[in-house]
């Protein structure tokens, strides 16, 4: 995955990437001018998630009771409709 992130990153122009010819191979990944220019909104960013990380915390234990309660009532419900499914067949016999 890493490597897939970083052939991305060297295709759209953000980092560039220098093979050596060595054993073991080494693989060297610098930010190219361009890249380089995405600091100050990357900085940004991580402050803004520092600032809101008890937020984005809270939201995502929210997310995941409520998922949980999502997943557990299709369940049930599966499992009422298989059982009747099952009453059914059983009444046709």
């Amino acid at each position: 995955m890493l490597a897939r992130t970083l052939r991305h990153l060297e295709r759209d122009g953000l980092v560039s990437r220098t093979v050596h010819a060595t054993v073991p191979p080494r693989v060297d990944y610098a930010l190219t001018e361009m890249g380089a220019t995405l600091h100050l909104t990357i900085q940004t960013l991580v402050s803004w998630t520092e600032r809101h990380q008890s937020r984005i915390a809270a939201a995502r234990d929210a997310y995941d009771v409520r998922a949980a309660a999502e997943q557990a009532q299709a369940e049930r419900e599966a499992a009422e409709r298989e059982a009747l499914a099952r009453r059914v067949n059983a009444g046709a016999s």
